[in-house]
């Protein structure tokens, strides 16, 4: 809003600044508004999910990869590894470092990252490029057996994660932040938790593993009102499940 000294010189104003004041108003009430409804801003006017903020990289990753879907295993590997490291953390922290964990991880090709050993460990564990944690990257390793053995029982990691798509009645009707805020785990992603565990896995929390279904594609968490919420729908749509 104009302060009252722009007030009082507004009539020997022109009426382009005139206009170009009100357009400038119009667009602080918009993002206000946006706001409100969990979306964010940009200077050129494009919304988007509130959590992505200002940071560039983290805005490209919501733009082009989160809730993109996904089939190809060694990128659901990665994702599956990289939600594990998060916890506790933010997810800005895990994405700014991902560039090293690929280079450290063998690029999450699930079969080299199988035959890490005790070595392996204490190497990364010195690697402050990565999230040092051992009980994570002991778990990273240990899944990456896993994931052989349910490549070879279902043909995929990805054949095996899609089976955990939830039913369109079992998804909100309006992807609204409030619903978002309370989608911090569902049936689906408790049935995907307990299966993991089942098979050997940790680092695989009902929580996590929504978070995993969000980013691969499994579930459109985009806010509606996002610039990108239409084109992950068509992506979905036009996805071959495995």
């Amino acid at each position: 809003m104009p302060s009252q000294s722009s007030k009082s010189s507004e009539s020997s104003q022109s009426s382009q600044s005139s206009e170009s004041s009100k357009s400038s108003q119009s667009s602080k009430l918009s993002k206000s508004s946006q706001s409100s409804k969990g979306l964010r801003v940009d200077d050129e006017g494009v919304a988007r999910c509130f959590w992505c903020g200002d940071d560039p990289g983290y805005i490209d990753y919501h733009d082009h990869e989160w809730g993109r879907p996904v089939a190809d295993d060694r990128t659901l590997f990665e994702k599956l590894c990289l939600e594990g490291f998060q916890a506790g953390l933010s997810w800005l922290t895990v994405l700014r470092k991902r560039p090293r964990f690929r280079q450290q991880f063998a690029n999450f090709e699930p079969a080299k990252v199988a035959r890490f050993n005790r070595r392996s460990v204490e190497r990364l564990l010195r690697d402050p490029g990565i999230i040092r944690h051992r009980g994570k990257i002991e778990s990273a390793i240990a899944n990456a057996k896993h994931t052989l053995a349910i490549q070879a029982e279902f043909g995929s990691l990805a054949a095996y994660l899609w089976r955990f798509e939830p039913k369109a009645k079992d998804r909100p009707r309006r992807m609204t932040v409030r619903a978002l805020k309370q989608l911090t785990q569902t049936p689906a992603s408790k049935a995907l938790s307990s299966d993991l565990r089942r098979r050997g896995f940790s680092f695989v929390g009902p929580t996590t593993m929504y978070a995993l279904m969000q980013a691969m594609g499994l579930v459109n968490d985009h806010i509606e009102g996002c610039h990108v919420r239409a084109a992950v729908d068509r992506d979905r749509q036009q996805f071959a499940r495995p």
